[in-house]
Formats: C-alpha cells, sequence, structure tokens
C-alpha cells in the first residue's frame, strides 16, 4: 500500500469515527457476506425541538432523520440494525423517528439493551423484528408533559390523543393489543409513585411488545436471514437490476 493509499484509507476511517461520535451512527461492512448493514444508536434522551442540557447524552432527531432518508437512497445499503438504550424523551421527535424506521423498504431490526422506556417503546418495535436482551427494560407509561398546563378539558382531550397516537403505533407494530398496552400504560400497582409497567426481558416478550429475547449475535443473525429472503423474493440493487 503506497502512501496516498494510506492517507485515503486514514481519512476514510476518521470519517467513520466522526459520525460515530457525532450522531451514534455507522455502517458494518467487515462481515464474511460483504454485506452493507447501517448501525442506528438511539441512547439517552430523545431531544425534539429544544435542547437537551449539554452534559445530557441525547440522539437528535434532526439528526437522525436526514440520515434515514439517505439510507432508504442508497442502493448499496442492505438492512439496518438499531440498538436502544433510552429514558424516552420528545413525543413528536420520537414518532417521527419511529415511522420513518417502519416506512424503510430495507430490512430492520432492534435490539434493546439497557433499557427503551417511553418513548422509547414505539421505537423499539417500528422495525421488522425485535429484541431485548434478559436484563433489558421497557417502561410504558402515560405521556407526561412539562412546563404550564392549562387546566381544561381541551388540555385532557390533547393528552388522550397523544396517547392514542402512541397506542395506536405500538399496537400496530407489535403482537399486543391496543387494549392491553393501555392497561400497561394506565397500570397503578406497580410504580408507587407514578401510572405504568416496567417489563424485564422475557416479560416484554410474553406481552407481545418484542420478538425474541437475544443479543448482538441473534439480531445481526435475523438480519442476515431477512436479508436473504428479500433478496430470494426478487429484490434487487440498482447496480444489479437488468443485467
Amino acid at each position: 500500500m503506497n502512501r496516498d493509499e494510506k492517507k485515503t484509507e486514514k481519512e476514510i476511517e476518521e470519517k467513520k469515527d466522526a459520525k460515530l461520535e457525532e450522531y451514534g451512527q455507522m455502517t458494518l461492512e467487515d462481515n464474511r457476506e460483504k454485506r452493507k448493514i447501517h448501525l442506528l444508536s438511539i441512547i439517552g434522551e430523545v431531544e425534539g425541538h429544544e435542547n437537551a442540557p449539554g452534559n445530557s447524552k441525547t440522539t437528535k432527531y434532526d439528526h437522525v432523520l436526514p440520515q434515514l432518508a439517505a439510507l432508504e437512497d442508497d442502493a448499496q445499503v442492505e438492512g439496518m440494525l438499531v440498538l436502544l438504550n433510552t429514558s424516552g424523551g420528545d413525543v413528536d421527535a420520537g414518532l417521527a423517528i419511529a415511522e420513518m424506521i417502519a416506512s424503510l423498504s430495507m430490512p430492520t431490526v432492534s435490539l434493546v439493551l439497557g433499557g427503551s422506556h417511553s418513548i422509547g417503546v414505539p421505537l423499539a418495535v417500528c422495525t421488522d423484528y425485535s429484541f431485548i436482551v434478559p436484563t433489558g427494560t421497557m417502561m410504558v407509561h402515560p405521556v407526561r408533559m412539562t412546563g404550564m398546563v392549562i387546566g381544561a378539558a381541551q388540555t385532557y382531550e390533547y393528552f388522550e390523543m397523544i396517547q392514542d397516537r402512541i397506542l395506536s403505533f405500538v399496537s400496530g407494530h407489535s403482537d399486543i393489543a391496543y387494549d392491553q398496552v393501555k392497561k400497561l400504560m394506565l397500570n397503578t400497582e406497580m410504580l408507587t409513585r407514578d401510572l405504568g409497567t416496567v417489563l424485564v426481558g422475557r416479560e416484554a416478550v410474553e406481552q407481545g411488545l418484542i420478538d425474541e429475547v437475544g443479543g448482538i449475535k441473534e439480531a445481526l443473525k435475523k438480519l442476515h436471514q431477512l436479508i436473504d429472503e428479500r433478496n430470494q423474493t426478487g429484490y434487487c440493487s440498482q447496480d444489479t437490476c437488468g443485467q
């Protein structure tokens, strides 16, 4: 390898490191099948229109959405793996990311690690298949509002509308019924100072929120399987179509 090639390789690695540090995203392509798999990390707080405190770990939706659009337009990327360890965050931002992921044409798999709470629940179930590690947690609870709240009937109707959007999305992208998600959300027996339910590992699978208990090995294996199945049904990239 000559000096120019070494320099180019170093620049590519530096760009990958910068992208991972800034956006929590990178492309996996050194696997045995030489597939390009995009890795998206959703960690900390899902940040919406307002910036979170500077010392907080955040996932910025205004960074993620353009990246997802670029992925959909990239014929080289064959699938996406979503890693989640989030405390929740902005409802609109979280649902926007979840809807974007759900509408991607490529196979997608999610893996819940430490936890996927609050708006992290729709983000965990928006993929084609989902995993949770045995110690991973999911917290389902009602919508919480910050700032001034006007004590009027219309305010509570608005809360109900937001919760309905979340309940409809979760039930529509998992094996749990709308009424059962609502029951978990409004549970008064588990959290002494709050409403909601915490599910650990297999409990999330038993409730129908998550497809399977597993880790990174199982998640990547499933994603490769989904890519194979898609290719066998006649899918072809822009590079191979028409050849």
